[in-house]
């Protein structure tokens, strides 16, 4: 089946990502009391930041008040330290090929359309930074905070795909550097699913979770599509 659409992932697949992610994740849960380790944190990569965020909290003992309290501040937390990093840091840039890639599907008639688990809020910052803000190789964008779930629910693509009329998911590709990227996908019954090694997981980490296709840098994605 023909692809008429490739959805990206931000931080990590099209946007750099040193870490720096999951160090404000971790940071904004010090603030609060709290320490996690790396790995912890790389497990929730991508996931809507509260829903994360709760996630990490499972494993403690709180009233309903309090773990709604904690959740909103570690939040409040991780999205200053976030705004504050990607308004600021020099490094700040899109990956190697992304835009070249946007560029040539394009040229082949296929839509380009971003979603992340950032809200709106810091993804404003993010596209500002980058020079994305109406940028016309990118046809639209959805943050987890615009939609009823955050992924690994399908609504972010559902809701791409209604603003780009294209009814078939199948002619819709997923790409992206999580295994809730990857369960995304399969939820909203897209074409096929391409994993990239540029993010927060390894390809050992990744083949674990058998995405359709694995690659090191953006540039190895056109082959791939249908």
């Amino acid at each position: 089946m023909k692809t008429r659409l490739v959805v990206f992932d931000i931080a990590g697949t099209t946007v750099t990502d040193k870490g720096n992610v999951a160090d404000s994740f971790m940071a904004a849960f010090m603030l609060n009391g709290i320490e996690l380790s790396l790995p912890e944190v790389n497990k929730v990569m991508g996931y809507r930041k509260k829903e994360a965020i709760g996630m990490l909290l499972d494993k403690y003992q709180y009233t309903l008040s309090e773990r709604r309290d904690l959740v909103n501040n570690i939040h409040s937390s991780f999205e200053e330290k976030m705004l504050e990093f990607y308004m600021s840091d020099k490094d700040l840039h899109p990956l190697p090929n992304a835009e070249e890639i946007f560029r040539w599907l394009h040229s082949k008639g296929i839509g380009v359309a971003l979603n992340t688990g950032f809200t709106r809020l810091v993804t404003e910052g993010i596209l500002y930074r980058l020079g994305w803000k109406d940028n016309p190789l990118i046809d639209f964008i959805v943050c987890s905070d615009e939609v009823e779930e955050g992924r690994p629910a399908p609504f972010m693509i559902n809701q791409i795909m209604k603003v780009l009329g294209i009814s078939d998911a199948g002619e819709v590709i997923k790409v992206g550097d999580t295994e809730v990227d990857i369960m995304e996908r399969r939820n909203a019954q897209c074409g096929k699913v391409v994993s990239v090694t540029t993010g927060s997981y390894s390809r050992i980490q990744l083949e674990a979770f058998f995405p359709d296709h694995i690659i090191d840098n953006l540039s190895e994605l056109p082959p791939l599509l249908p």
